[in-house]
């Protein structure tokens, strides 16, 4: 996976999620351009004998205190900590999980990194921290960017509440991005990675109506956003990742259709998702029309910025991986 050019190398950088199907790249990333990271995990930590070059793990515990000291030495810190969204229904006891997964481990580490700086002598660490655009609700064809209005509703209450959640690092002088992820394509993992065996079988067609616009980006293309950022602390804020061209669910599928020479057939109803995911197909169904206008304006420029060439890398990755 390419990589931008670090400003200076061997730097140490601290991820939560490290586990997760973004930031196991994201550390591969790392490491591949000479930097060292720090895995927070909730485990007993492995010794540096059982873990890849360049890599040491700290124990933590979301929603609870962090030493500073666990963090001596990080001059960044990526927050991916939270529980997968459309991973069961969304009961009431798993509402709670989904908030504290994100807000509570976000104030931990907010709080850490806070510790670190004495002064403002003190060069922060810079902190790029988990989002979703899901702050901006069904918005139809309207084109959004970061100073569109927020929704209502639980998932934008979420995301409000979750970036609130960096406070206290931010009031500490440490400069925060909120990276408003899309829907990331990889045949990894994540939703495309649940569709993807429909598609090869030629059954992937629209979810719903189709119509609804899905903001997508690469994994390639979102590690290389987050390096970008890790480099660049002048850029704060929300931060929208998402690729320069969102396109319909529709068109997406029939890309990565193409792409697998299937055909894309046999539409998911719309009451026949609600009924499999509950509430939970409401952030499937929904239109948002993102654009990354920060992350373009910062003059970051895209490996995939067009749906052709993204699919075409997901398949290339998908044989690849096999």
């Amino acid at each position: 996976m390419t990589a931008p050019t670090p400003s200076s190398g061997g730097r140490l950088v601290a991820i939560t999620g490290s586990s997760g199907l973004i930031g196991a790249a994201l550390s591969e990333a790392l490491r591949g351009r000479g930097d060292r990271v720090l895995h927070l995990v909730r485990r007993g930590p492995r010794a540096s004998t059982e873990l890849p070059p360049g890599v040491r793990e700290a124990r933590w515990q979301p929603g609870s205190e962090l030493d500073p000291a666990v963090l001596a030495g990080v001059t960044g810190a990526v927050n991916l900590a939270g529980a997968g969204l459309f991973e069961g229904r969304w009961t009431e006891k798993r509402k709670k999980e989904l908030i504290g997964s994100r807000v509570g481990s976000t104030d931990t580490l907010s709080r850490a990194l806070a510790g670190l700086v004495d002064g403002p002598a003190d060069e922060p660490p810079r902190l790029v921290s988990g989002s979703a655009i899901g702050i901006y609700g069904d918005q139809g064809n309207t084109v959004l960017s970061e100073d569109s209005p927020q929704a209502e509703g639980f998932v934008a209450d979420l995301v409000r509440d979750w970036e609130a959640a960096t406070a206290p690092a931010e009031q500490a002088g440490v400069p925060v991005a909120h990276i408003r992820t899309g829907i990331v394509l990889s045949p990894r993992g994540g939703a495309l990675g649940r569709l993807l065996p429909l598609a090869r079988a030629g059954l992937g067609g629209p979810l719903g109506s189709g119509r609804q616009y899905w903001p997508w980006i690469t994994l390639h293309d979102h590690v290389r956003a987050m390096l970008f950022l890790l480099d660049r602390p002048d850029v704060t804020g929300p931060v929208n990742l998402t690729g320069p061209h969102p396109d319909t669910q529709a068109k997406v599928v029939r890309a990565l259709a193409a792409e697998l020479h299937r055909p894309a057939l046999l539409p998911a109803p719309t009451a026949a998702m609600k009924l499999v995911l509950g509430q939970a197909a409401s952030e499937v169904l929904n239109s948002a029309r993102v654009l990354p206008t920060r992350l373009t304006a910062a003059g970051f420029t895209f490996d995939h910025p067009d749906l052709r060439r993204a699919a075409a890398w997901v398949v290339d990755e998908l044989r690849w991986h096999r």
